[in-house]
């Protein structure tokens, strides 16, 4: 749900640019991590971990999908294009579909392939219906599923892979920011105390639910996670349509109409395996 709302914040922050809001969720994050993991007291561990160049080369590419995930998705909020990033993280799991197979050498089900033939002709409905790809959506799906996938290599916890991956962009979001006050755009001190306080607080927001998402993918089954994930996209579609009034054509229905039902096919098809799954391993325990 946090990341459902997370459209309505992001216009609070305007006229404050994409670029400057940005470097300022990258800083804050940072700040915001240094203070949860001396809390929790994890430096030892961060010591440890900087000690591994893979690892580290691991979460510099992780890092920098990720701001091209962020900067992409602020954008698009701020050009009011909200339905269009909902979209985007309605199709990322048949997007992580696609990438087990071509990356990870994966087979899939038969449901799987539905889902996936279902959600390509939504993209193709969506491209004619815009006038070309739906570029948002697709940038956002891939490079998620990209950080997603790089981030399960890694097997790191939230806390740890979340404060290097901001340490990383901190060096390019203050050059940003620099370059930005040098040249008089800044707006960080320049709107007030109210405005400034919702910028910083941009680091918090973005690591509250990735942690809580953390804590929640070690207690409850995966299959209720992926279904959970569609929390997300389903609040932001809301608030584009019916609280920011973006268009939503007849040809547009139809192609979330397809997205809506590769996921539910998807989704199906996730259950029934998780079922056959936990009666195999009953059996076999009996």
């Amino acid at each position: 749900m946090l990341w459902g709302f997370f459209p309505a914040y992001f216009k609070l922050l305007r006229p404050t640019g994409p670029m400057e809001i940005l470097a300022h969720r990258i800083l804050w994050s940072c700040v915001f991590m240094v203070i949860v993991l001396t809390v929790i007291r994890r430096w030892s561990h961060i010591r440890a971990l900087l000690r591994r160049p893979a690892a580290i080369a691991g979460i510099a590419l992780a890092a920098v999908l990720i701001g091209f995930n962020w900067g992409t998705y602020i954008w698009a909020v701020n050009v009011d294009r909200v339905v269009e990033t909902a979209l985007g993280y309605f199709i990322n799991p048949l997007v992580v579909i696609v990438l087990g197979v071509l990356v990870l050498g994966e087979r899939l089900r038969s449901g799987q392939w539905v889902a996936v033939a279902i959600g390509t002709i939504a993209v193709v409905v969506l491209a004619v219906d815009y006038g070309q790809p739906p570029w948002v959506a697709l940038i956002l799906a891939i490079s998620f599923g990209f950080y997603g996938l790089t981030k399960k290599r890694l097997n790191l916890p939230a806390a740890d892979g979340l404060l290097v991956e901001s340490a990383v962009l901190a060096v390019p979001a203050l050059v940003t920011l620099g370059f930005l006050t040098a040249a008089g755009s800044g707006t960080f001190a320049q709107l007030g105390l109210g405005h400034a306080l919702l910028i910083a607080a941009s680091g918090a927001i973005t690591a509250v639910p990735l942690l809580f998402f953390a804590g929640a993918a070690n207690r409850i089954p995966l299959v209720s996670i992926g279904m959970l994930q569609y929390v997300g996209p389903t609040i932001q579609f809301i608030l584009g349509v019916y609280a920011f009034h973006e268009p939503m054509p007849t040809a547009r229905w139809l192609g979330f109409g397809l997205v809506w039902l590769a996921l539910a096919v998807f989704t199906w098809d996730g259950l029934r395996q998780a079922r056959r799954v936990s009666q195999a391993a009953a059996m076999s325990v009996a």
